[in-house]
């Protein structure tokens, strides 16, 4: 299966289970260990599992492997680790603290490429 439609199916799997906030961030211009981080926030620990539950067996079902999952037994912050996709489902207080979307999203153009933008 092509990457970008693993992705959507993460997210949709998340979806299914009313996860909020869903972020995915395309990270291959910054990392080689994988190349999309999926971000969701949970109300509750116990959604914060059921939401990785669901999500495993999505994409087992899609043929994908399951390479780790951490944070289960807590359920404040949970990783599925999909080999080229990583994601996280976080309590709100947590996500807020760690703010992983900021820490990968891409950096700021500078002014001169801007300025050599415009100019084009």
């Amino acid at each position: 299966m092509r990457l970008d439609k693993l992705a959507k199916a993460a997210v949709a799997a998340l979806e299914d289970i009313k996860g909020r906030d869903i972020v995915t961030l395309d990270v291959r211009k910054m990392t080689s260990m994988f190349d999309w981080i999926i971000v969701a926030s949970a109300d509750s620990t116990r959604q914060s599992r059921a939401l990785a539950n669901h999500l495993q067996e999505k994409m087992k079902a899609l043929g994908a492997r399951i390479h780790s999952v951490e944070g289960e037994r807590t359920g404040e912050w949970v990783l599925v680790d999909l080999g080229s996709i990583v994601v996280h489902i976080m309590q709100p207080s947590i996500r807020q603290y760690y703010n992983l979307e900021e820490l990968w999203a891409p950096p700021p153009r500078s002014r001169r490429k801007r300025a050599a933008d415009a100019a084009r």
